[in-house]
């Protein structure tokens, strides 16, 4: 199972690792881009500080971030799943899974990144700032330069089994599953449901759709459950007892959609 996840646009500091080093990151196969992306953010931060404000979309309140672009290379590290922080990282609880839950997660997820394209949680990076809807003046939008290095490093990461897909949209631009790896996808839409006069009503959720989807992740990893496919990540979530509505591909090739129901935030 592969779990693709959100980063976090808030992160803790960099703590008191060693500093960055590329080459020791998973997926090899992004080495390249990631050492463009990096000298581009570091150059434009390090050069231009109201230039690289403007383009990263900071406030005044966060143009401090700017600067700890510009020292990326020399800065600190610490584990990626410890410097994401917020509402689902806050849910899926990292730092009080079980040893065999840990082990798990380190092999399972998945943190996509403007700045590394993605990363797995026992990865050594420092903190930053660069999302995926970045405009980098000499790469360009990052959601499409980084098409082309995840396709060709994903397919192989997916390996044979379930692709559970939880990102945002900005970062679903990066990489969509296609083919056969398509076909054992399975995206997931937190719904809220509620009765209003005798009728339910739902309704997307926001805030909370990051919370419940870190609290699935964890029961998860804490349960040992590896799904194969879409159809046994329904049974295992309706066992774990989530209310899930499917909506299989009408053809092959096609992602599948799941709804999780929830009447409590």
């Amino acid at each position: 199972m592969l779990v693709l996840l959100p980063p976090s646009e808030g992160k803790s500091a960099g703590g008191s690792g060693k500093p960055l080093d590329l080459g020791a990151l998973s997926l090899p196969g992004l080495t390249a881009a990631r050492t463009e992306v990096l000298e581009e953010l570091v150059g434009l931060c390090a050069a231009d500080a109201a230039k690289a404000q403007e383009v990263l979309g900071l406030s005044e309140g966060l143009k401090g971030e700017v600067a700890k672009n510009a020292g990326l290379r020399t800065a600190a590290t610490r584990p990626a799943g410890e410097i994401y922080t917020g509402v689902l990282y806050d849910a899926l609880g990292l730092a009080s899974l079980d040893a065999a839950a840990r082990k798990r997660a380190q092999r399972s997820l998945l943190v996509f990144s403007g700045l590394w394209g993605a990363v797995r949680i026992g990865d050594r990076i420092p903190s930053y700032r660069c999302s995926m809807g970045v405009k980098l003046p000499g790469l360009g939008a990052l959601g499409a330069y980084w098409r082309g290095p995840m396709a060709e490093v994903l397919p192989a990461a997916a390996g044979d089994g379930l692709v559970l897909d939880l990102r945002s949209a900005a970062y679903a631009t990066a990489w969509k599953p296609k083919g056969e790896v398509a076909g054992r996808t399975a995206t997931v839409r937190v719904l809220q449901s509620k009765i209003v006069n005798g009728v339910e009503k739902r309704s997307v959720v926001s805030h909370f759709n990051k919370a419940t989807k870190g609290r699935l992740v964890r029961d998860l990893l804490v349960a040992g459950l590896e799904p194969a496919d879409p159809a046994e990540l329904v049974a295992a979530l309706r066992g774990l007892g989530y209310v899930v509505e499917a909506l299989a591909p009408a053809k092959g090739g096609k992602p599948w959609g799941l709804d999780v129901i929830v009447t409590e935030l």
